[in-house]
């Protein structure tokens, strides 16, 4: 389970007992259910993420430990693979080429490793960096946690007691009919937000029941108590997503108001225009990182996942490659080993025979 799990802990497991294997996970603090597996989930997190982020159980329940193992090895590895782009760039030839006209003096899987590892070698290298930089070695990058005492004084949660009964609700049938409330709070303001069948939200004033209008001089306003002793120095309606702003891997919400402050963490402050919640936030540190782990990492390019399935093309040539590299190269270790340790059983046999 990940670290962001940890304020809900400890968690039920609970066995459904269905044809899926599915499993519950439910906070003992909220009684919520948090997480949800099935078996063939679970099977394909095995071959998956369990190996991608090395979180076996045993070495996961130390994350100091964890931490430590990952950035060592991937340091191991990024020596690796700098060595082995320099190797196989001053072993090619695209000119004066080898007697065959080959580009490469080897063979077999030698030959193999050897233009593999040239076409993909950069992306290789960008990629184990980009996740070595993510694990912050040396705590190289600070990061910011989030300010409760800011985002009360934001949201005024508490500020009065919270309307009950609520005033009323909106009739609906069918789909329109609300399945889900949310109380929240906005700048001292009860609010309630709806979900129905369809995902679709309304926000209403908790007080009155009638819809909330919520204003770019009420966002603004209330967003100075976010950053204090800050000020916002620009706030643009965006209406699609950006560099910054995308739905890759997570739901985005847009419109989205994006408050820019002149603090010296350079903060940008993400807010839905109609709940007045704080959708999202970064800094200038976070923004930097956005290129150098999720764009070299993730290749989380806009031209690339804004016009699917360019990306996924993308990834599975670049992982095909990654694959045909590392299985040569193994291979290839493979093999030398076996070499030296049948060369040196040799001579001791030879010993042997001579003693006696």
């Amino acid at each position: 389970m990940p670290q962001g799990l940890n304020p809900l802990r400890p968690l039920h497991r609970i066995e459904i007992g269905d044809t899926a294997g599915t499993e519950l996970y439910v906070s003992s603090r909220t009684g919520e259910v948090v997480r949800d597996t099935t078996r063939s989930e679970r099977f394909w997190n095995w071959l998956g993420s369990v190996p991608h982020w090395i979180y076996f159980t045993p070495l996961r329940a130390d994350p100091p430990l964890w931490h430590d193992v990952v950035v060592w090895l991937s340091a191991a590895c990024i020596v690796s693979a700098v060595t082995g782009i320099v190797i196989g760039i001053l072993r090619i030839r695209l000119r004066r080429r080898f007697r065959n006209g080959a580009v490469t003096p080897y063979t077999g899987w030698m030959a193999w490793h050897h233009i593999a590892g040239l076409i993909g070698g950069f992306f290789v290298l960008t990629w184990i960096v980009s996740g070595w930089l993510s694990m912050n070695p040396n705590s190289w990058f600070q990061r910011g946690s989030g300010d409760a005492a800011a985002m009360a004084r934001y949201t005024g949660a508490g500020s009065s007691p919270f309307p009950w009964p609520l005033a009323r609700l909106p009739a609906g049938e069918g789909a329109t009919a609300p399945r889900e409330a949310l109380l929240t709070w906005f700048d001292g303001r009860p609010l309630l937000q709806l979900r129905d069948a369809q995902a679709r939200v309304r926000v209403l004033d908790a007080a009155t029941g009638a819809p909330a209008s919520i204003g770019r001089e009420d966002i603004v306003r209330a967003a100075a108590r976010l950053r204090p002793g800050a000020s916002v120095t620009q706030a643009t309606l965006q209406t699609h997503e950006d560099f910054y702003w995308y739905g890759h891997h997570r739901e985005r919400i847009v419109p989205v108001w994006r408050l820019e402050f002149d603090d010296a963490a350079r903060s940008w402050i993400y807010i839905d225009p109609a709940s007045g919640q704080v959708a999202g936030s970064n800094n200038s540190n976070s923004r930097l990182n956005r290129w150098l782990f999720n764009a070299a990492h993730s290749l989380d390019f806009p031209w690339l996942i804004q016009y699917r399935p360019t990306w996924d093309i993308v990834v599975w040539l670049l992982s095909i490659i990654g694959t045909v590299a590392s299985a040569s190269g193994v291979v290839i270790g493979w093999r030398r080993l076996r070499r030296k340790s049948r060369s040196s059983a040799v001579p001791g046999a030879q010993r042997a025979l001579q003693r006696s």
